[in-house]
């Protein structure tokens, strides 16, 4: 059976969280709809306030510690990423981009990402065109055309609300779905010069 590979990447802060709420019914429409086409999702949930320190400290020494360096290597490797945010003073957390800011330049060419993001107030919504979807743009990411926001009214908005969320969370599965199951991995050249000989050089004495 064909697999395809889906890292869900959630922002929230607190347990439990409304992000990681939101990031789990993600998945599970890419899931079905991964399915309902004969392909197996390989799924790995990413909590990233369990890799604050680590995060920060990668981005003070550029050099990954802990769980991250093995988070970073499934997002280099993954044929979809779901990534989901809280909204802070309008736009992405902290956190949220510090981790992206980590991940290896080109690490997201051509990787189809789905955005989303939570928030106590409607008017936040438009987080995801004016903030997440420039972001993955910039990183060459392949951002889904549905973006799903959710707001705190939204969970309990009774069957009309819910049914409009649901109907949001199902599409945008469906659209990362088919990009993910057309998704080429890209293959690790074995000549590939891991260090620049020039940096080589620079390391020997006179």
């Amino acid at each position: 059976m064909t697999v395809r590979r889906i890292v869900t990447v959630s922002a929230g802060l607190s347990t439990p969280s409304s992000s990681r709420l939101l990031a789990d019914r993600l998945t599970a429409a890419t899931e079905r709809a991964l399915g309902d086409e004969g392909i197996q999702a390989q799924v790995r949930t990413v909590e990233l306030r369990e890799l604050a320190h680590d995060v920060m400290n990668a981005m003070v020494t550029q050099v990954p510690t802990g769980d991250l360096p093995g988070v970073l290597s499934d997002v280099a490797g993954a044929d979809g990423i779901i990534a989901v945010t809280p909204v802070f003073n309008a736009s992405y957390s902290g956190l949220f981009k510090s981790f992206f800011d980590v991940v290896e330049q080109g690490a997201l060419d051509s990787v189809p990402v789905l955005v989303g993001a939570t928030g106590g107030s409607p008017r936040h919504s438009l987080v995801l065109e004016h903030a997440l979807r420039p972001m993955f743009t910039y990183a060459r990411a392949l951002v889904v055309p549905t973006g799903v926001y959710a707001a705190s009214e939204d969970w309990g908005a009774g069957d009309e609300g819910a049914r409009e969320l649901n109907e949001r969370i199902e599409r945008a599965g469906r659209q990362l779905a088919r990009l993910a199951a057309d998704h080429e991995r890209r293959e690790e050249d074995p000549y590939d010069e891991p260090v620049a000989f020039a940096d080589l050089m620079s390391g020997l004495g006179t």
